[in-house]
């Protein structure tokens, strides 16, 4: 008989560097780089700070974030004033939390894209009070990148280039200028909490229950970019990182071989060396058609105290054998992927649970399947 999984239980808010989270393998520090880039110095630094005080893991998280695992308690503030050291640490404690901004990764120096995460940054102190993993896409090149990347407040392009504010959840926008955007955001996120948001947790919620001013609403965004991929660009090589997780030492080697002037991060576990040529490196996926790139998996046990599955081994060994998206999630919170998946495997137990085109927390179509039958059920699709 198969069995209706327990609903995940999600924590409300997200790791950073003056709050970080305990995880089974110690404290994660997450570090929000500035305009989702690091200099040289810096990436050079994060590394030495995360051999010296953690695991020498570097988690690249689905907001642009640096998440260092492993360090001990009585290593934070050690942490801290390395971060600081490093440029790394630029808000108020109090602000930290909020700097959850998506940046297009092509931006340079003084254009829009760099001018609207400027400005917002430094007006953050101006927003009301927002739930704590609410966050804003400045998705301004030509093209859209981040529609499948969580925001909830989303400035983006028209087909003729001019600029909008979108509200997460609405298939229209506001027309606002590069001068007018902050202020318009931090009227939207008034009337948010005004309409009684905050109750919602997210915009594509609230506004699924709550009708937004017509004007806000009135101009259609540009069609969705296609995907960064692997490769060279104008800017530098574009790099893959297995289920998000860098290993510092790697990033060292790769980042001396390259000569790169800095590193872009982005959502979607790539990582942009500026002024690089590609290079061949067995720590990092190089090709757009790895299969790695489509296979999400949550750090797992022994490294989360929520799991009770190895989960890295057993998608690497899947990844290759099986045709479309993968996802193995050490609970069914789905951390790694919480949306739909066309195969998804959820810890369960020491077991794991089979659900099909459907999240973690769907009804299993399969339960209590142990790694070597899920190899049987799976290996040959």
């Amino acid at each position: 008989m198969t069995q209706t999984p327990p609903s995940p239980v999600v924590k409300g808010w997200c790791p950073g560097a003056y709050r970080p989270m305990m995880s089974g393998d110690g404290l994660v520090v997450r570090v929000r780089p500035v305009l989702a880039r690091l200099a040289q110095e810096q990436v050079f630094g994060l590394c030495d700070t995360a051999l010296a005080f953690g695991s020498g893991l570097i988690d690249l998280t689905s907001r642009s974030n640096l998440q260092i695992r492993g360090v001990a308690e009585e290593n934070h503030q050690a942490v801290l004033d390395r971060l600081q050291e490093l440029d790394l640490l630029p808000d108020d404690p109090v602000l930290e939390g909020r700097r959850n901004i998506l940046i297009a990764p092509m931006l340079s120096k003084g254009d829009d894209t760099a001018q609207l995460a400027t400005d917002l940054m430094a007006r953050l102190g101006d927003l009301p009070e927002l739930p704590a993993k609410m966050g804003y896409a400045i998705d301004t090149d030509a093209a859209r990148q981040f529609t499948q990347n969580s925001a909830d407040f989303r400035f983006e392009r028209t087909v003729t280039g001019d600029l909008i504010l979108r509200a997460d959840g609405m298939s229209r926008g506001r027309a606002v200028t590069v001068d007018t955007a902050i202020d318009a955001l931090i009227e939207m996120a008034d009337w948010f909490v005004k309409t009684g948001g905050r109750e919602n947790r997210r915009m594509a919620r609230h506004t699924s229950l709550t009708a937004l001013p017509a004007d806000w609403q009135a101009v259609l965004p540009a069609a969705p970019a296609l995907p960064l991929a692997p490769g060279q660009t104008a800017i530098g090589a574009v790099f893959g990182v297995a289920f998000g997780q860098i290993d510092a030492d790697a990033l060292k080697t790769l980042m001396t071989a390259t000569a790169a002037n800095a590193l872009r991060v982005t959502p979607w576990r790539l990582f942009l060396l500026e002024g690089a040529e590609m290079a061949d490196t067995a720590a990092f996926i190089t090709t757009a058609t790895d299969p790695l790139l489509q296979a999400d998996a949550c750090p797992g046990a022994p490294l989360c105290a929520t799991a009770t599955v190895e989960t890295r081994d057993i998608a690497r060994a899947l990844a290759a054998q099986i045709t479309g998206p993968l996802h193995v999630s050490g609970c069914a919170k789905g951390c790694a992927r919480p949306r739909a998946c066309a195969t998804t495997l959820v810890g369960r137990d020491g077991v794991f649970d089979l659900v099909q085109n459907g999240t973690p927390w769907d009804q299993p179509t399969q339960t209590g399947l142990s790694p070597d039958t899920v190899m049987e059920v799976l290996g040959t699709h």
